[in-house]
C-alpha cells in the first residue's frame, strides 16, 4: 500500500532537520505557503506540520509561525536531566526537604526495628491499606476540610498512582476528560496510557473558563474533569468559593465526575473548601506526601465516593496493591504524631521566602505565581523560544521546565515553569540571576 502523499513531505522535512540542512530556529513556510509550494491542500499542509511537531522536530508559535526545534532534549514532556556542565541549579522539579528530616528518619526506622509489630511490615497489606492506616489519613484530612469515612480512603504509592488508579477504574478508552489548557504534565502521560482524550479548557488569570467548560460538556460526552482548585500547577491560582460552586454545578448538571488534585493544597490552609467537600458524591480527591513530607516517601491516597471504592481498589490490585507496609508505617506514624503538620508549617514559610527571592531576582519580568508557592510561571519575550532558552540554560548549568510540557492542547505557551524548592535557599537568588542573564543575552 502506498503511503499518503503528505508522508513524503513529512519525510523530506524530517531528513533535512535531522541532517542539519534545516538548522534549529529556522522559520518554515506558513501553512498556506507550504500548500502553495507543494500543491497540496491547506488541511494537508497543517497535517504535515502537526506530524513534525509530534515527532519533536518543529514547534508552532501562534502569531509567529513554525520553527525547527532545538534538539538538545532539555524541553518538552520528558526533558534530559544530564547537564553538559556542572550543575548550578535544578529548577525543573520540586524536591522540598526540611532541616533535620534525615535524623527523624533514622529515629523512626530504629523505632520500627524494635516495635512488636515489625514482622507485620513484611506481610502484604490489602489493596488500599489496612483500616487503621486509612483511618489515620482520614483524620489528617479533616484539617483540609475533608470529612470522609476511612473506608472511602485508599492508600497508594504516591499521588500519581492514586490518579492512575482512579482513571484506570472509572474511565474507558475513548472517554473525554476536561482539563485546563495548561496543567500538570502527569495527566497527559496517563491519558495517553489509558487511551483517554483530553479536552482543553481555556484558562484565565484566576482559573479555568467555566463558561467554556459548560459549553464543552454540552457538546461533548465529557466523562470527568481534572481540576487543581488550590495551588494550581503550574499557574498557582486558588479558586474562590464562587468559582468552586460554579464548577460543581457544571459537573452536576452534566453528570460529570470530578478528579481533584490536592498535591500542593497544604500550602494554603485558608483556601475555600475543597471540591470533594462540596460534591462528595462525584469527586475523587488525590494527594500525597511528596511535597509536604519528602519526595522519596512514595505515599499517597485517593478519597473515593462510596459507590466507587471497590472499583478503584480493583484498579490498585492490578497496578501494585498500594503503598508498601514499611512506607505506610513511616507515613502514618508521622501523620499521627503531628510531624507532617510541622513540616507543612515549615514548607509554607519556606515557599513564601522563596517567592520573595524570586520576585526580587526576576523583578520586571512576566511572572505568575501564588505568594506561598514553590512555582513561578515565567512568560518569555516573543524572540525567546522555550526550546532554545532551555538549551541555553542547560549550557549554563540550569534545568527548567518549558511551557509545552504543561500544554494539554495544540497551544504551546511561550513560558517556563520554575520550580523553586530544590536549590538551597541561599543559592536560589544567584541561580535566578544567572537565569535572567542568560535570557537577557538572547538577541531579539
Amino acid at each position: 500500500m502506498r503511503p499518503p502523499s503528505y508522508k513524503a513531505v513529512v519525510d523530506e522535512f524530517a531528513a533535512s532537520i535531522r541532517s542539519g540542512r534545516l538548522p534549529a530556529g529556522t522559520r518554515l513556510p506558513t501553512h498556506r505557503a507550504l500548500a502553495r509550494e507543494r500543491r497540496i491542500a491547506l488541511a494537508t499542509a497543517t497535517r504535515v506540520y502537526a506530524e513534525l511537531a509530534a515527532m519533536g522536530l518543529v514547534v508552532g508559535e501562534p502569531g509567529r509561525g513554525t520553527f525547527v526545534r532545538v534538539r538538545a532534549d532539555y524541553d518538552g514532556l520528558e526533558p534530559s536531566r544530564a547537564l553538559p556542565v556542572p550543575r548550578v541549579a535544578d529548577l525543573s522539579f520540586n524536591q522540598p526537604l526540611s532541616e533535620g528530616q534525615a535524623g527523624l528518619l533514622r529515629r523512626a526506622l530504629r523505632a520500627l526495628s524494635v516495635a512488636g509489630e515489625a514482622e507485620a511490615l513484611l506481610r502484604q497489606d490489602p489493596p488500599g491499606g489496612r483500616p487503621h492506616d486509612r483511618a489515620v489519613v482520614a483524620t489528617y484530612l479533616l484539617d483540609r476540610g475533608i470529612d470522609t469515612p476511612p473506608a472511602n480512603v485508599l492508600l497508594t504509592s504516591g499521588t500519581q498512582q492514586a490518579l492512575d488508579c482512579v482513571l484506570r477504574s472509572l474511565t474507558r478508552p475513548g472517554d473525554v476528560i476536561a482539563v485546563d489548557a495548561v496543567s500538570y504534565p502527569g495527566i497527559r502521560v496517563l491519558a495517553s496510557a489509558h487511551g483517554l482524550e483530553l479536552a482543553p479548557v481555556p484558562v484565565t488569570a484566576t482559573g479555568p473558563d467555566l463558561a467554556a467548560l459548560d459549553r464543552l460538556c454540552r457538546t461533548r460526552p465529557v466523562r470527568a474533569v481534572y481540576a487543581m482548585p488550590t495551588l494550581h500547577n503550574p499557574l498557582g491560582w486558588v479558586l474562590d468559593r464562587e468559582r468552586r460552586d460554579r464548577l460543581v454545578a457544571v459537573a452536576r448538571a452534566h453528570d460529570v465526575l470530578i478528579v481533584e488534585d490536592g498535591t500542593y493544597a497544604f500550602l494554603d490552609p485558608s483556601a475555600p473548601p475543597p471540591l470533594q467537600s462540596l460534591a462528595p458524591e462525584r469527586t475523587c480527591y488525590v494527594a500525597g506526601l511528596s511535597k509536604n513530607a519528602a519526595p522519596g516517601l512514595r505515599f499517597g491516597f485517593a478519597v473515593v465516593p462510596g459507590g466507587r471504592v471497590e472499583s478503584v481498589a480493583r484498579g490498585l490490585r492490578v497496578a501494585a496493591w498500594g503503598a508498601p507496609g514499611l512506607i505506610t508505617a513511616l507515613a502514618t506514624g508521622w501523620l499521627a504524631d503531628g510531624t507532617v503538620a510541622r513540616w507543612e508549617e515549615d514548607r509554607r514559610a519556606d515557599a513564601a521566602a522563596r517567592q520573595h527571592v524570586a520576585r526580587s531576582a526576576l523583578a520586571g519580568m512576566s511572572l505568575t505565581a501564588h505568594p506561598v508557592s514553590y512555582m513561578v510561571w515565567l512568560g518569555l519575550e516573543p524572540h525567546q523560544r522555550p526550546d532554545e532558552v532551555a538549551a541555553r540554560l542547560a549550557a549554563a548549568g540550569i534545568l527548567v521546565s518549558t511551557g509545552d510540557a504543561f500544554a494539554t492542547g495544540p497551544y504551546r505557551p511561550r513560558a517556563l515553569r520554575l520550580a523553586l524548592a530544590t536549590p538551597p535557599r541561599d543559592e536560589l537568588a544567584g541561580a535566578l540571576r544567572r537565569l535572567r542573564d542568560v535570557l537577557d543575552a538572547i538577541p531579539p
